[in-house]
């Protein structure tokens, strides 16, 4: 059992984060309740397919309601009652309406954590606005400074905003607030915001520009491409390779390697950044001259700090990752596998996702719904 065994979570329907969100803590254990829409229900479809191979949906169970019907939001509210945590994505106002808000959830439960998940925040100038994780992490200035020098800002998929500065950093906050609960007996609402998390994430890079360490030139700094012993390069095959000496003992051992094949570094003007463009020339045409397999033998054993760089599925073939488990065969759909690790207290994949609403019945039973109201409830269409 995880280390979240026991903690009762509501998440209500939503996309990307939310569901990150939800599958994090679900994977730690949680017993994560998701009530989709009754349309889902009607449907047999969610946000995603109830397939193995929508990980992200994977760890909770679902129940169907209807969220607009007086009833439904009632039986919401009585969930509440005797949950951990609720978490919701929808835009600010929006749960209020529904009169599912976290005023009327934390009357019913004063110990309930009620995190809410947005791109904008729950206030500013922004807020109400629609938006996606480019938009947030382009405002949070993340954005502006990924890509290489002469073009474009590239979008890293949604990795900063909707999962990092998002999912995660809801998860994050809900735990935070699970742990202050042991003290004060008292739960609390957590405002997540992309654009906050996603400034959050940039935290380092933020005081280097503030001290004159980092330029707004992408493809420029130490750390996004600029420097030629920190990027990647392509091989003879059209695949590519990671270097990242960075520190002076690595820099040295790549040196020294490197010095036969034509290419000379000195340890002594490492960071003179007028040398990085025209040595990052060299060293494009020296890549360029064996296959990745060929480098990942000739860089093997040696401390430059050296990766090739796979595909997803190349990465679930890898000896290393093979070796820790890093990804794992669920239902005979591959997905990345819990993480932290746990000494005690492992997490696991012990459900595969549900259906919108396969669950309604057992579920509000076990939550505390008589199987007499839950009949009721369905009658009304309050619950599908």
């Amino acid at each position: 059992m995880g280390p979240l065994n026991g903690i009762k979570v509501i998440e209500l329907p939503s996309i990307g984060p939310m569901q990150f969100a939800g599958m994090a803590l679900g994977d730690l254990g949680a017993d994560v309740l998701r009530l989709d829409r009754a349309s889902s229900v009607a449907s047999g479809e969610g946000t995603m397919p109830a397939s193995p191979f929508a990980s992200l949906d994977r760890n909770r169970r679902s129940a169907g309601i209807d969220l607009k019907h007086p009833e439904g939001a009632a039986t919401v509210l009585r969930l509440c009652e005797t949950a951990d945590v609720l978490i919701e994505g929808f835009r600010p106002g929006v749960a209020e309406r529904l009169g599912i808000g976290p005023d009327v959830a934390l009357a019913r439960n004063e110990r309930l954590i009620y995190g809410r998940m947005t791109g904008w925040g729950q206030d500013g100038p922004l807020a109400k606005d629609p938006g996606h994780d480019l938009n947030y992490i382009a405002l949070a200035g993340a954005l502006a400074h990924i890509g290489t020098a002469g073009g474009p800002p590239v979008a890293p998929i949604n990795l900063l905003g909707d999962f990092g500065g998002g999912g995660l950093l809801l998860a994050f906050g809900v735990l935070a607030a699970l742990l202050e609960r042991e003290r004060s007996g008292l739960g609390q609402v957590i405002d997540a915001a992309m654009v906050d998390g996603t400034a959050m994430l940039m935290s380092v890079f933020v005081g280097l520009s503030a001290m004159g360490y980092w330029s707004d030139e992408r493809g420029t700094n130490l750390l996004d491409g600029g420097a030629h012993f920190y990027g990647v390069y392509e091989t003879q095959d059209s695949k590519w390779i990671s270097i990242a000496s960075y520190e002076p003992q690595f820099y040295a051992e790549l040196s020294r390697l490197l010095a036969p094949l034509g290419i000379a570094l000195d340890s002594a003007t490492q960071m003179d950044q007028s040398l990085w463009p025209s040595l990052k020339t060299e060293m494009t045409t020296l890549f360029r001259t064996r296959t990745r397999d060929a480098w990942c033998d000739f860089f093997d054993s040696h401390e430059v700090c050296f990766a090739p760089v796979l595909t997803m599925n190349e990465a679930r073939e890898h000896p290393h990752n093979v070796a820790r488990g890093t990804f794992t065969e669920v239902g005979g759909s591959p997905q990345p596998a819990p993480a932290p690790r746990f000494g005690r207290t492992p997490g696991s994949i012990d459900r595969l996702p549900a259906t919108p609403g396969a669950d309604t019945d057992t579920v509000l039973a076990e939550w505390g719904i008589e199987p007499v109201e839950i009949e009721r409830l369905k009658a009304s269409g309050a619950i599908a």
